[in-house]
């Protein structure tokens, strides 16, 4: 009789459980959207539409964070969606799943209502590789907001940015690591195929859990096709940086993000861009 194997920690593992403990950080984000919004329009913002949500754990989120707060998830992938369902928005509890509205549509076309903040958050957008294409999404956007509406976005960039190379990171208070792969670039198009790797402590692996074909748009070509599109300010936001504590020659980013116009070059940077309507 042949015994049956165990499962490896893989086999097991959820990939989209694994995305969030990795990648995203809602809290961070909401406080962030809920800040720059106050600052500007100097009132609390109620309505957010997440696009390309996925498991709409920033919907939840902010569906959460305030019994006023209503939330649209859009998204083409109707699994992700209904995990998100089962994981994230039923889980939360009556009161706040009735203010979640999740979408399994096109960005570009999905039929939702105007919203205060729109987000595009982990380099999603990026999946819009032509520049009419991409103008085309933040019309959309634009059409999508309201009168005082702001679109969050972030971008990643610098010298080594455009490199192929596996950055592998263990996440904090988690038995796995993750690896982001940036497999290779084409500096004609700028266009670059990434993945997202996960290891286990019992030598299996989860490859290619998460795959991404992506254009390395530019910082001033997201503010130029910003106003192309119909937004009036387009403000770029940079974090600050701060010596290690265990070494002063090493710079550690803070977590605390300054709007700027002018900032030196670096091997690699997050900025975090916001548009208003």
């Amino acid at each position: 009789m042949t015994k049956r194997s165990t499962p490896t920690m893989a086999q097991k593992a959820d990939r989209h459980e694994l995305y969030q403990l990795s990648v995203q950080s809602p809290e961070f984000e909401l406080d962030f959207f809920d800040a720059r919004y106050r600052e500007l329009r100097g009132k609390r913002p109620l309505i957010l539409r997440e696009d390309f949500c996925g498991t709409a754990l920033v919907c939840a989120q902010w569906a959460k964070s305030h019994p006023k707060r209503q939330a649209i998830g859009v998204d083409l992938c109707a699994e992700t969606l209904e995990w998100g369902l089962k994981h994230n928005v039923r889980p939360a509890g009556k009161d706040v799943a009735r203010r979640i509205k999740l979408i399994n549509a096109n960005v570009l076309t999905a039929d939702a209502p105007k919203a205060d903040v729109t987000c595009a958050m982990n380099f999603s957008y990026m999946i819009f590789t032509r520049r009419g294409a991409l103008r085309h999404y933040f019309e959309t956007v634009r059409a999508g907001l309201k009168d005082n509406g702001l679109f969050f976005l972030d971008l990643l960039g610098g010298l080594e940015t455009p490199n192929a190379v596996a950055e592998e990171r263990e996440i904090e208070g988690e038995d796995f690591t993750y690896t982001w792969d940036q497999a290779t670039y084409n500096p004609i198009t700028n266009e670059m195929q990434c993945y997202i790797h996960f290891g286990f402590p019992d030598g299996s692996k989860l490859k290619r859990a998460f795959s991404y074909y992506w254009r390395l748009w530019s910082l001033p070509e997201i503010r130029e096709l910003l106003h192309e599109a119909g937004f009036s300010k387009v403000r770029i936001y940079w974090e600050e940086f701060e010596e290690d504590e265990n070494d002063e020659e090493y710079l550690v980013g803070s977590g605390n993000y300054l709007e700027v116009t002018e900032v030196e070059t670096q091997e690699a940077w997050i900025a975090y861009i916001v548009a208003e309507a």
